[in-house]
């Protein structure tokens, strides 16, 4: 039985309010909570990872499943490996996410690697947010670790949140395009405090005509730090762009290395970065109509990660 903290976690990493219809995989502490399938979408246990193996069938239309993870037991790291087989023609969302309520001095901790094998002209949207809670000071750690193989035609949408409250993070996002594919990463952190996170990231444009935009959107508040690394290689006539930038504030601090490697004439290849603080006429602009210094700084942190 969820209990009324376990559905405030899933409502912060998944919008639901309560056990969502059609296929899903609910994670609670390491085990198996509940789980349903539907005609198109199966969900099977994965015994020698700890996971699950999620399989699509080919044509599946409009259809999502939700694997959410919740944690609130104290002094454990859970560890799950999943794997995705989406199959060929089909146009899908999938949700996932962790939630973790710390109530105690232990530290917990969750590592999720995701595997993606998206078959010939499959669309996939894949939805992870990240977030932790709680009274007890035990650190909170969140390690993601997405790999994702395109075939061709085959199209993924991303969109990465850390949203609050995790004291370290590892982030891990690697990709393989084939020929004609496209690859879309959003991914959005913000960190406070003493707070961690490190980006990784390494998209590889392997067939033709190929594309991929990555974008990331940081917000670094009190003490904390963020480093963001992105490496696009291009093996064949494509397009590639990676766009970063991060807000500071306090006494946060930014590392952002986006790296371009192009092993084709014919490839091209971009990319933009920046980092700094909230401009002065923004925050005066907002507060001429009334609103408070923290109200003002809120909203443009919110419309930057948007």
């Amino acid at each position: 039985m969820l209990s009324a903290l376990d559905k405030d976690l899933l409502k912060s990493v998944a919008d639901l309010e309560d056990i969502p219809k059609g296929a899903y995989n609910i994670r609670k502490n390491g085990k198996l909570e509940s789980r349903s399938v539907s005609a198109h979408i199966n969900i099977e246990s994965d015994e020698e990872r700890d996971g699950i193996i999620v399989t699509i069938a080919p044509g599946t239309i409009n259809e999502s499943v939700h694997i959410p993870v919740i944690l609130s037991e104290s002094g454990l790291n859970d560890v799950v490996y999943n794997t995705f087989v989406v199959g060929a023609g089909s146009d899908v969302t999938i949700i996932a996410g962790c939630g973790i309520h710390c109530g105690g001095p232990e530290p917990e901790g969750h590592e999720g690697i995701h595997e993606f094998r998206v078959g010939k002209g499959a669309k996939v949207k894949y939805v992870e947010k990240h977030y932790a809670a709680g009274q007890g000071y035990g650190k909170r750690t969140l390690n993601p670790t997405t790999k994702v193989f395109l075939e061709e035609n085959a199209h993924v949408e991303m969109e990465l949140t850390q949203i609050s409250g995790v004291d370290e993070a590892n982030r891990i996002n690697e990709a393989v395009l084939g020929a004609g594919s496209s690859l879309v990463i959003m991914e959005r952190v913000m960190t406070e405090g003493d707070q961690k996170a490190v980006s990784r990231n390494e998209i590889t444009l392997a067939g033709e005509n190929s594309s991929a935009n990555m974008v990331s959107r940081s917000v670094i508040k009190g003490n904390s730090r963020q480093n963001f690394y992105a490496t696009m290689v291009a093996r064949q006539k494509c397009f590639g762009h990676i766009e970063c930038d991060a807000i500071i504030m306090d006494n946060g601090a930014n590392e952002t290395i986006p790296a371009l490697r192009a092993e084709h004439p014919d490839a091209e290849l971009s990319h933009e970065a920046s980092i700094g603080k909230i401009a002065g006429d923004q925050l005066m602009k907002l507060m001429s109509l009334c609103l408070s210094y923290e109200e003002a700084v809120n909203m443009i942190i919110q419309g930057f990660l948007r």
